[in-house]
């Protein structure tokens, strides 16, 4: 199955806050707030939802084509990730901007707050997913991630021009789009997966009931945290997987990408939405249990073993062929 992975490619400067971000915010004052939080550690990771996606799927033995754009200054992260095994040749390098970074905090309730500057990103609305389809010979599936908004339009209108399946996948984004931005993003998406705020939000700002938004996407995926994730489609009646258990947490950063590459790594191997989504929240367990959102790996035996404690052994056996020792 070839998949593409549109979206954004960064940096990710990690805090962490020793306290609650709830228990600094006085609820008549929020129209004032001006708050600094001292921070316990700084942790510079690799980061990006794209690439976080794409590195998750390598990770389950996919090739994944990454999609989006960088500064010059990506040579060191290019090889990292070709090295563990994403197809970088369709990564788009600006010759004057600087690769995207992302700065956030995390309190102990894993809250976060959290800035993105955009560089080079910008640049990914010139991108046309036709030549990534002809370099590789085909795309199964293109996934459309947050990224600059034009080229989350783009992308998403050009797979409906060519034909291609797309997940949509608007994450952060939604708070920089309007309404009619929202519907055309979505509108005739495979999947939609966002998490549950986030759909919330989408769908009050396209104006969308339940029904309405199956009417747009074939089926809705939507992560619950600590609680698992829903799924839902047109055909497809009302599905709760649980999280995975026993998991130590110590990061969320990336956790949602986790979820997406176990998820679509599971559809690529032909598994059912259920088993493909008990892959992912297995994938963004991992994740969670470290500091940044590609500093996991994922070895056979380990992974199958957690996946039939939390699942049972029909699933450890259906994934156990796919995966390298």
């Amino acid at each position: 199955m070839k998949i593409a992975v549109t979206g954004s490619i960064a940096t990710d400067h990690l805090m962490s806050f020793p306290g609650r971000f709830a228990d600094q915010l006085i609820a008549d004052q929020l129209d004032k707030v001006s708050l600094s939080f001292l921070i316990d550690d700084l942790i510079v990771r690799r980061g990006g939802v794209a690439a976080n996606i794409a590195f998750g799927m390598a990770q389950l033995g996919l090739t994944p084509v990454l999609v989006g754009a960088v500064g010059a200054d990506f040579a060191d992260y290019r090889s990292w990730l070709e090295r563990h095994g994403v197809d970088c040749d369709s990564v788009h390098v600006s010759e004057v901007a600087h690769t995207a970074r992302f700065v956030c905090t995390t309190d102990t309730d894993m809250c976060q707050i959290a800035s993105f500057y955009a560089g080079a990103m910008s640049e990914a609305r010139n991108i046309e997913l036709a030549p990534v389809a002809q370099r590789v010979g085909r795309l199964d599936l293109v996934l459309v991630g947050a990224n600059d908004p034009e080229a989350m339009l783009r992308h998403s209108a050009e797979c409906r021009e060519r034909g291609y399946h797309f997940a949509a996948d608007p994450s952060q984004q939604l708070a920089r789009m309007d309404g009619s931005d929202v519907a055309g993003l979505i509108d005739g998406a495979t999947y939609l997966l966002t998490n549950e705020y986030e759909k919330s939000l989408l769908q009050s700002k396209a104006g969308l009931t339940d029904a309405q938004l199956l009417d747009r996407v074939t089926i809705r995926v939507t992560t619950l945290g600590k609680d698992g994730v829903e799924i839902e489609g047109r055909d497809v009646p009302r599905l709760h997987v649980p999280a995975v258990r026993d998991v130590r947490e110590v990061d969320p950063t990336g956790v949602g990408d986790g979820f997406r590459g176990g998820f679509f790594a599971g559809l690529s191997w032909g598994l059912g939405l259920e088993q493909a989504a008990q892959v992912g929240c297995l994938s963004a367990a991992m994740v969670l249990e470290n500091h940044g959102a590609q500093e996991y790996q994922i070895h056979r035996d380990a992974f199958v073993k957690r996946l039939a404690e939390s699942y049972g052994d029909a699933v450890a056996d259906q994934v156990r062929p796919h995966l390298l020792g």
